[in-house]
């Protein structure tokens, strides 16, 4: 066991293969033979490569524009986001409309909209993304309505793959977790709904991966600098020169303005990115390393959050620009006095207008009957029905339930990793950890306030690469016996898992299924 944490480790630097030699005289499973003459040859190992997320991808792409046009009718919050978003698009801010406008939105009738502006509580960056969609193919048409969300929820499994590339070095668990986001009901679902949650996703993640690739860059440059002898034992050096730091602020910036809860992972990837860097100063024998963690942790700070700041102030441009924005003018009417009042009165509205929004959402308690308070959610208590129709004994319903088995066994890896830390210390292990606490442990605050199940779309994508390390783990023992044990139980896991996908895949895509069908899937009274 060692005392700190430490860098990624050997095995986690080979291109194809993620688990540790057999010893000599021991045989070989297939899936270990096929891996070697991948390995031994750099062609088809290339191939691999490149094909491997490709093919993943396409999956994806495939399960999430299916069909993507059905139902023809707004369901749950799209009354809100797609409605929100095409008066956002026409007039530079969210505007009031007529009651009853969403079956006359659906027919064609778009342009019903009121030049009064209304009260948007989320920032304008995912409406904006949906506006695009109803832009290209026409507010009118559903498919378009969704497309934007779909494309975000493709390039999504994408991005896990990278993610947990970039982690492992590894195709074969890269690959493993981009599949199993790729065929899990919540991935599929909240990528064929035009909500604003896998926008929130994609950027938190994509932020998440911004700094993995810093922290690599950023140690070696630190480990080289201090074996040169470029600074002294008892200070290392300070490196502003960290691209890839402010990339991962400005997908931060990016993710809050699209939900606010993106601040949560910005202030959770500053405390990795100080912690890192502290261990790594420790390691490498920096006498002042808190001090000298500290320094490195301002100079991180300035990268970080002021950049993720001017992405997130970017996106309220039109509201500035405009004229109608809801509380747009209300600095005007009583502008700040003091030390406050060189602020343009433009930013002191939308300073007002976010104090409206966030006592909006700190008071947020309607009753609504599938919300699920955040304790619940590891036990997948009550995931929501967005959309359900009864015709005579045909059903078609939408639900935002992943896939039980991916979602449980997601829960037992994330605990597994974290035995696992504990008994390691290994900094894989501790990035996936962070990414799980910034997107679920916030949530915990606030009991009493309304929120629902599919908010977890932001946890899934750790959730799945937190499967992906323990299967690696659980398949890569060097004794033999205990490895093809291990291979099996994965290969199980995964047939089971895709088999359950397909399911459940009708009542994720609201496909007509008879009555008992549908009533096969509440496996709980509470998933009803």
């Amino acid at each position: 066991m060692t005392a700190s944490i430490q860098p990624l480790l050997p095995e986690t630097r080979s291109s194809l293969r993620d688990s540790r030699s057999l010893l000599p005289g021991q045989r070989h499973s297939r899936y270990d033979r096929w891996m070697g003459r991948v390995h031994s040859q750099p062609a088809l190992a290339r191939r691999v490569d490149i094909w491997a997320p490709i093919l993943v991808t396409l999956l994806a792409g495939v399960l999430r524009l299916i069909g993507l046009g059905h139902p023809g009718t707004l369901i749950f919050d799209e009354t809100y986001y797609v409605k929100d978003a095409w008066t956002q698009w026409n007039l530079g801010y969210t505007a009031e409309w007529p009651k009853d406008a969403d079956a006359s939105f659906a027919n064609g009738d778009t342009d019903v909209f009121t030049p009064q502006a209304s009260f948007s509580v989320h920032p304008m960056l995912g409406k904006w993304l949906i506006g695009i969609g109803l832009w290209v193919f026409g507010a009118g048409d559903p498919f378009g309505w969704r497309i934007m969300t779909a494309l975000f929820g493709t390039a999504l499994v994408l991005l896990v793959y990278l993610v947990t590339k970039t982690l492992t070095r590894s195709t074969p668990v890269a690959t493993l977790a981009a599949f199993l986001l790729a065929i899990d009901g919540l991935g599929i679902v909240l990528s064929r709904v035009a909500l604003l949650d896998v926008f929130l996703a994609f950027f938190v993640l994509l932020a998440f991966w911004f700094v993995l690739l810093d922290q690599r860059r950023h140690t070696d440059r630190l480990e080289a600098a201090l074996a040169a002898g470029d600074a002294p034992r008892w200070w290392g050096p300070l490196r502003w020169n960290r691209p890839w730091l402010i990339a991962a602020g400005a997908a931060a910036g990016a993710a809050t303005g699209v939900k606010w809860s993106g601040l949560y992972a910005l202030a959770a990837l500053g405390l990795y990115v100080v912690i890192t860097d502290a261990v790594t100063r420790r390691r490498l024998r920096v006498t002042l390393w808190p001090a000298d963690a500290i320094r490195q942790g301002l100079v991180a700070f300035v990268l970080l959050v002021p950049t993720a700041f001017v992405v997130y102030l970017s996106t309220w441009a039109p509201w500035l620009l405009s004229d109608g924005g809801y509380d747009r003018h209300s600095a005007d009417l009583s502008p700040a006095t003091g030390f406050w009042s060189w602020v343009p009165v433009s930013l002191q509205s939308l300073w007002r207008f976010h104090q409206a929004v966030y006592r909006f959402h700190v008071g947020l308690s309607t009753p609504h009957s599938y919300q699920s308070p955040a304790w619940q959610w590891p036990l997948l208590v009550r995931p929501t029905s967005m959309y359900w129709q009864q015709d005579g004994d045909t059903v078609q319903a939408v639900s935002s339930i992943p896939n039980p088995l991916i979602w449980w066994a997601g829960v037992a890896a994330a605990l597994f990793l974290l035995y696992r830390f504990i008994r390691t210390r290994r900094a894989t292990y501790a990035f996936v950890l962070t990414g799980l606490a910034a997107t679920y442990v916030p949530w915990l605050l606030y009991p009493e306030r309304t929120i629902f199940q599919f908010y977890t779309i932001a946890v899934l994508p750790f959730l799945v690469i937190a499967i992906a390390l323990a299967a690696r783990e659980i398949a890569g023992s060097a004794d033999a016996d205990r490895r093809l044990a291990g291979q099996r139980v994965v290969w199980a896991f995964l047939i089971v898992a895709t088999l359950v996908s397909a399911f459940w895949y009708p009542v994720w895509t609201a496909t007509p299924v008879p009555y008992l069908f549908w009533r096969l899937h509440n496996w709980l009274p509470t998933w009803i």
